[in-house]
């Protein structure tokens, strides 16, 4: 088990409401400047090539890439086994994090940095995997036809908006996600009777994306939609097919469950792999990714917040505004994944 600890000035417990700039690369001690690092990552976003090129001229630390869907990640790391070259699996989901930890593909490591920066909520308990960066699972409402939009994810159930919903299929990780986070509030009984209520209340079947939520949305085809926040804070940023500047306008959110058990939220995250050949330099990478200058590219670069409290966000990420967060620990949704897809299955959701 790797064990290293850094000292590190507190941090606010808020998120910033600040406009990015752009940030320094992270200083690193010389001594640990050389090698190389192997990465597993599912992230498939170009943005990510600013993290990887800053922690390369930080650091000397060449980083060897091999990207590919979460699933193939870990069944290529789990049959290479005591064999394999990954130092570091970066995927998205705390539902794939535990799958992965399931199969013994982490390795615990303790880091007073980490453990200071990254709230525990956010994390392994015992230090598996960390999130780095949080997309919380909101409500999307079109502000000329919905008066009264849902204001938690149990009245997304509600029977006055039969007819207006649109969400993902039940296998997609973050419905899976959202009904195990819910199991861990509510129980079995009453997610399955809130699963059954929702279907229910589709406007037709679950499909897409959550892009295609929002232009489902602004088509008129939906009224409420259930969908991540970096998707809309994207089309907030950039051009995106099918939602103009007008669209967007007519386009209300929700942050649920703001008086209770507060919003879901997901990360992409990441672990030292069980096998690491370089896990001093897979150690750095880690704590890089929960620097000042990482965290504000993770908001800046693809539109999501920032696992460390007090993180400048950017200006997309901004106008969505702060949020009260749900803050159990998120092995939970990992740990209540197959019976989230038992649910969903006996009530019909597909």
């Amino acid at each position: 088990m790797l064990t290293r600890t850094l000292r590190l000035a507190s941090r606010t417990s808020v998120l910033a409401l600040t406009a990015f700039a752009l940030a320094a690369p992270l200083a690193v001690a010389p001594a640990l400047a050389d090698g190389e690092l192997n990465l597993y990552s599912s992230r498939h976003y170009d943005t990510d090539e600013r993290l990887y090129s800053d922690f390369e001229e930080a650091t000397g630390i060449t980083i060897n890439r091999i990207e590919a869907s979460a699933d193939e990640l870990i069944q290529r790391i789990d049959s290479e086994g005591a064999n394999s070259p990954a130092d570091v699996l970066m995927t998205v989901d705390a539902g794939r994090l535990f799958r992965a930890d399931e199969l013994g593909l982490f390795q615990p490591y303790e880091s007073g940095e980490l453990d200071e920066r990254i709230p525990s909520y956010l994390r392994h308990p015992d230090g598996h995997w960390y999130g780095f960066s949080q997309r919380a699972r909101v409500i999307y409402y079109a502000k000329d036809r919905v008066e009264n939009p849902p204001m938690t994810y149990q009245d997304l159930a509600d029977p006055q908006y039969e007819g207006m919903v649109c969400a993902r299929s039940s296998g997609n990780i973050y419905m899976l996600s959202l009904l195990a986070g819910l199991i861990g509030h509510l129980g079995e009984d009453a997610a399955e009777e809130w699963a059954a209520a929702f279907y229910g209340n589709m406007a037709r079947e679950p499909e897409g994306n959550d892009t295609a939520q929002l232009r489902a949305l602004v088509s008129g085809e939906c009224d409420i939609v259930v969908g991540n926040t970096y998707y809309f804070a994207r089309a907030i940023r950039k051009d995106v097919e099918g939602l103009s500047a007008d669209d967007r306008e007519n386009i209300g959110w929700v942050f649920p469950n703001q008086e209770d058990i507060g919003t879901h939220v997901n990360i992409s995250g990441a672990g030292i792999a069980a096998n690491a050949p370089n896990p001093e330099n897979a150690a750095l990478f880690l704590e890089y990714l929960a620097s000042d200058a990482a965290q504000e590219y993770f908001s800046a670069g693809n539109d999501e917040y920032p696992a460390v409290m007090g993180t400048a966000l950017s200006p997309s990420v901004a106008t969505l505004g702060l949020f009260r967060q749900d803050t159990q620990n998120l092995s939970v949704l990992g740990e209540n994944q197959a019976l989230a897809q038992e649910i969903y299955n006996r009530v019909g959701y597909p």
